[in-house]
């Protein structure tokens, strides 16, 4: 899933730090403006995959032009992609299917679970 969100970025004694507006608390910084620009895309993921995964309202992105250029710096617009960051880990999930399904596809040395992952995760891409 990408999102892009408006971002205000400080420039202070050679180093720089970022801020988003539409996310309260969402900052970082770094020695360089390239570091920074890295740093922001982290933190802006994280930021955002923490709401998604407590099923918190993800704000709107305001219109950059809107917002205020500080004295110290510069406004830029900031991109991540959450799903190189989405949680791994694993759900144990427990279905039916016919014995001569089961019986095939055990003797066909089927992985069941790449298997259900692989369409679920097409049929969810299809939508």
């Amino acid at each position: 899933m990408l999102f892009t969100y408006p971002a205000i970025y400080h420039n202070e004694g050679g180093a720089y730090w970022v801020e988003f507006p539409d996310l309260e608390g969402c900052q970082t910084f770094g020695d360089t403006l390239n570091e920074t620009a890295e740093n922001a895309s982290e933190a802006l993921s994280g930021y955002l995959l923490t709401l998604l995964e407590e099923n918190a309202p993800i704000p709107s992105p305001s219109d950059i032009r809107s917002l205020q250029i500080p004295e110290d710096g510069f406004t830029s617009l900031v991109s991540c992609d959450i799903d190189q960051y989405k949680d791994t880990k694993a759900v144990k999930k427990t279905l039916t299917i016919p014995a001569w399904l089961n019986d095939r596809a055990n003797a066909m040395g089927i992985n069941f679970s790449k298997v259900l992952q692989d369409a679920l995760l097409s049929k969810v891409q299809s939508r």
